[in-house]
């Protein structure tokens, strides 16, 4: 009822009329996302003559009601069919800003206009594979790298570049050809990083460096979304970067990798905001040529080593073993080298640790990406290992057993899903720097057994890749525990009683005796046995 009176007004009303009748379909069908099969012919004429409304000279704001219905008719999959035509494809790019190279985006009153079509475009082309062909026939990736090239310093559009951003993952997550066109062709990766640095408002200290305010205001939720959306667009540009063979390759990895560290150190306007940031953020990473991940820490300042030498000196004399870390103005530093980044990483393993569910999805990339950091770049495994397996005090417990991030890692050693447990027994293994006896000491041989059985390391060894010489001093604590202590379990068992210490004399004979017929038997049984063997 509602699609056959809109369509009748659509066909015969002035705009005012449509404009009034589509607003009012728009409102009671802003949340409906399935459709009646009844009433699909309706919509399909429907949305035909929107089309027809779009291509006259109305006012904006019955462009935008056309455009708000059109919309939410386009996530109905069935009637995208007919209507998915070139020429309805071209009025959205117009309406988009996507045809016009030299125009300009200032009319305001035309954001709205634009948005809605980018918003249907993104419909469409999801749901619709001749809107996807048709994308690649009308070059629709360079028409959105031209219009965010128009509007990537403009903080007041960014509406308009959150769903030019959102079509443009889309489309490259759908056609492999597009990711090598916004690579190489149209300069994706240099043209999204600095989307990336204008949503984070970074002001470069050095060449790879951000100035990083820790006490200025979190992201606003627009900044958040087009950051977002600019970090899945640039994860399929990059998703086969594996390999850097140019130098201006490797220094647009520094410069994204170091735009990435600003992102890891900022918040966004809620923790779940947060948290959505900063995976994707990882994701990101973990596409990032390994090589190129050393801008993630950085040395300190003047002042921040001035600092460290204060707090260094407050330690007391006892805490050597600690005085390599420490913890100054919100600034993580280890051996002279910021490590705020890194800390965020490890925070951000434990709360998808901590939630239990989703480790393939949401904790192996930050596990994976933290296992190559380490393989790669000493300062930040010697950080990690310090912040993940600190010298061993007390080993009444196992090394499953317990709230620390060790107690955690170990227990995914023995996961159900062999990638989760493969990839966290890989990290810890790592921070041995690939030493069994080392790894043994943390986990127990229980625990690393499926590691070592799969690297031919059952005997003991280390593994193929190299690592500096320097050995880990163990505590007095773990020293005297050391003889007790069960290889299998990890951790200090108390020596069994001996039973014969409890038993009387007449007790100890008894038990003697039962020893030597047990032993006559199994002679007796040999012999026999040996006899017929012969006699065969």
């Amino acid at each position: 009822m509602d699609e056959e009176r809109a369509l009748y007004i659509v066909r015969a009303g002035e705009a005012g009329a449509i404009e009034r009748v589509l607003r009012d379909y728009s409102d009671k069908h802003r949340a409906t996302f399935k459709f009646e099969s009844t009433d699909e012919d309706k919509r399909k004429k429907l949305c035909e003559g929107i089309f027809k409304v779009l291509v006259k000279d109305v006012p904006t704001t019955c462009q935008v009601s056309c455009l708000e219905v059109l919309r939410i008719l386009s996530r109905d999959k069935k009637i995208l069919v007919p209507v998915t035509t070139k020429e309805n494809m071209q009025i959205l790019l117009r309406l988009a800003k996507l045809n016009e190279s030299d125009d300009s985006l200032e009319k305001v009153s035309e954001f709205p206009v634009i948005v809605e079509s980018l918003k249907c475009l993104c419909n469409i082309v999801f749901n619709s594979q001749m809107a996807q062909q048709l994308s690649l026939e009308l070059n629709l990736a360079a028409k959105l790298c031209n219009l965010l090239r128009k509007c990537k310093d403009r903080k007041f559009i960014n509406d308009i570049k959150c769903f030019d951003l959102r079509l443009l993952f889309l489309l490259s997550l759908l056609h492999t050809d597009i990711r090598s066109q916004l690579r190489y062709e149209l300069q994706g990766l240099p043209l999204l990083t600095q989307i990336l640095e204008s949503a984070f408002s970074i002001k470069w200290t050095d060449e790879y460096e951000s100035a990083i305010d820790h006490n200025g205001p979190p992201l606003s939720p627009q900044e958040t979304d087009c950051a977002i959306e600019a970090l899945k667009a640039l994860f399929n540009v990059t998703v086969d970067s594996w390999k850097v063979h140019k130098e201006s390759d490797s220094h647009q990895f520094r410069v994204m990798a170091a735009v990435l560290r600003h992102c890891l150190l900022i918040v966004g306007p809620t923790e779940d905001k947060t948290e959505e940031l900063h995976s994707n953020a990882v994701n990101l990473l973990s596409n990032v040529p390994v090589s190129c991940l050393d801008v993630l820490i950085c040395p300190l300042t003047h002042e921040e080593s001035a600092q460290e030498a204060t707090t260094l000196d407050e330690l007391p004399s006892d805490k050597t073993a600690e005085k390599e870390t420490v913890l100054k103005n919100n600034t993580m530093v280890y051996n002279g080298m910021n490590m705020e980044a890194i800390h965020v990483l490890l925070n951000f393993m434990e709360k998808r640790i901590d939630k239990g569910s989703s480790y393939r999805e949401g904790l192996t990339p930050v596990l994976s990406l933290l296992t190559e950091c380490s393989r790669a770049h000493r300062n930040i495994r010697k950080f990690l290992k310090d912040q993940v397996l600190p010298p061993l005090r007390d080993v009444t417990n196992r090394p499953e057993v317990g709230s620390t991030v060790r107690n955690k890692l170990v227990r995914l050693m023995t996961h159900v899903d062999l990638g989760v447990k493969q990839i966290a027994a890989e990290f810890l293994f790592v921070l041995c720097k690939e030493r069994v006896d080392s790894l043994l000491k943390y986990t127990g041989y229980g625990n690393a057994a499926g590691l070592l059985a799969a690297r031919g390391l059952l005997a003991g060894g280390r593994g193929d890749n190299w690592y500096s010489e320097d050995e880990d001093t163990d505590t007095e604590e773990y020293k005297n525990a050391k003889p007790n202590i069960n290889l299998i379990t990890g951790h200090l068992e108390e020596p069994m009683p001996n039973p014969i210490d409890e038993m009387t004399e007449e007790q100890k004979e008894y038990e003697a005796m039962k020893l030597v017929n047990m032993l006559d038997k199994l002679s007796r049984r040999a012999k026999v046995k040996d006899l017929h063997q012969d006699g065969g």
